[in-house]
């Protein structure tokens, strides 16, 4: 019988799932799998899943890997990628959005949460933040900022803190929730809103109450068509956001797609995130437990019926490529998807962010020409849009652009890595990074990077 053919994609670094010891790591495919391979030498060879799709990963290779040093450096390198977080001078993108987690407490204990986060924990003090969104606009620039937790709408003076990020100069204030609190209370929702407040980052994991009883330990669906409606009122946008696991709402991702259909204008976005096996999850993944990006492109144009491709998706344009894929559609009036590729590339850049920056808050550091289109991609089909038609002579063609912006959905999705998929040549082209109070940051998926046992290189309890 012939052995199975294997390529081999390159070498990397890793960790040992077991201790987080750095150890050495091979990406090969058999099949239409591609595979890491590692062994640690004292708990033993690892072998994952970590992209089901060879076309697309020989496409996503060629893609352009835009890299750039960070904006400064706060950490000397001691022991090595992923140990050397602050940013180091081995990272190799600069920041596009920036977490601050306001609060350790939340108003669920999910099953499902990277933060493992419960009822009791601690609130960031408001001067703290001050103190943080300083350091973090002089280290890092014009970087869009993530409210996070926790569950950050468990704190009253949540308003303040997004009057308080736009006081200190950042243009992009987004806020990470489960939607419980903004759908009972839309007026906290419009206090948020008239701080500042751009978008609402809802977690959604589907259409059915069953999906969020096995998640998040309760049924939630009415709590997240109550929020969809809060934004609707307060003229927020909203991005929703399932985390997706086999056998519990994989299956569910075209029925996600028409739900945001249906709530468009208000619905921006959907952002599809397989589970990553850190925090508080159900335990070590099989192969089976895993869902790949390929997977969920596949998933999204078989539910298109052909009325989108996979060249219609593409990488992000700052991160590394296998970390992400996107793609912008127009909705026609029957509902069908059809291609709308963003706008080209050298639409925007360096000269005018520092323009924007220094108007408001004198000069910025200089940032990626890659980062800065991120941002503004995010920025501008993550917002809210308006669509009333104006009154005023001489609009008719910019109510005719609000109109066609309200007709256009973002799909894409995001692999975060954790102790069985961590590559360290992705980790170093992190963008999404996590404010510690002293202003650094640390890259996502390293902050959140926990062993079997739960314990983490920057979280307590550590290793």
């Amino acid at each position: 019988m012939t052995a199975p053919v294997r390529l081999s994609f390159g070498r990397t670094r890793s960790v040992c799932p077991d201790c987080l010891k750095t150890i050495p790591a091979e990406r090969f495919a058999i099949g239409d799998t591609v595979y890491l391979d590692k062994t640690c030498p004292e708990h033993g060879r690892v072998v994952t899943p970590v992209w089901r799709g060879l076309l697309s990963y020989e496409i996503w290779a060629r893609s352009r890997s835009a890299t750039s040093a960070p904006v400064s450096v706060a950490t000397d390198i001691a022991e090595g990628c992923p140990r050397d977080c602050g940013l180091c001078v081995d990272h190799r993108q600069q920041g596009c959005c920036v977490l601050i987690e306001v609060t350790s407490r939340c108003d669920l204990v999910c099953p499902v949460c990277f933060a493992s986060a419960g009822r009791h924990g601690a609130d960031m003090p408001i001067d703290d933040i001050a103190v943080a969104l300083e350091e973090l606009r002089a280290s890092s620039g014009q970087v869009h900022i993530q409210l996070s937790g926790g569950e950050p709408t468990v704190r009253d003076d949540l308003p303040e803190i997004v009057a308080l990020v736009r006081a200190k100069g950042f243009d992009f204030i987004q806020l990470n929730t489960n939607g419980i609190r903004i759908g009972c209370e839309p007026d906290y929702l419009a206090a948020l809103a008239n701080a500042g407040l751009d978008c609402v980052f809802l977690q959604f994991d589907g259409v059915s109450d069953a999906v969020y009883r096995q998640l998040r330990g309760r049924d939630l669906l009415a709590a997240k068509r109550l929020a969809i409606e809060s934004a609707r009122a307060s003229g927020v946008g909203v991005v929703l956001v399932p985390t997706l696991v086999p056998g519990v709402n994989a299956g569910e991702i075209g029925a996600i797609v028409d739900f945001a259909k249906r709530e468009m204008p208000t619905v921006r976005a959907v952002h599809f995130q397989p589970i990553s096996y850190f925090g508080r999850n159900p335990g070590a993944p099989r192969d089976e437990d895993r869902v790949t990006l390929p997977e969920v492109m596949e998933a999204l144009i078989r539910h298109a019926g052909g009325s989108i491709r996979l060249e219609d998706f593409r990488p992000g344009s700052a991160e590394n490529p296998f970390c992400s894929f996107s793609g912008r559609f127009a909705v026609d009036p029957a509902g069908q998807l059809r291609s709308d590729p963003e706008m080209a590339p050298g639409c925007c850049g360096p000269a005018a962010e520092a323009a924007t920056a220094a108007a408001c808050c004198g000069p910025a550091p200089r940032r990626s020409p890659e980062v800065v289109r991120a941002q503004r991609y995010v920025a501008g089909q993550w917002t809210g849009a308006t669509v009333e038609a104006s009154s005023a002579p001489g609009l008719e063609a910019f109510d005719a652009f609000l109109q066609q912006r309200s007709r256009h959905l973002s799909l894409s999705g995001m692999a975060f890595q954790d102790a069985w998929t961590l590559d360290l040549d992705r980790l170093r082209q992190c963008h999404i990074h996590v404010a510690k109070p002293d202003g650094s940051v640390i890259p996502f998926c390293a902050y959140n990077l926990t062993d079997l046992r739960g314990r983490s290189l920057y979280r307590e309890p550590k290793v």
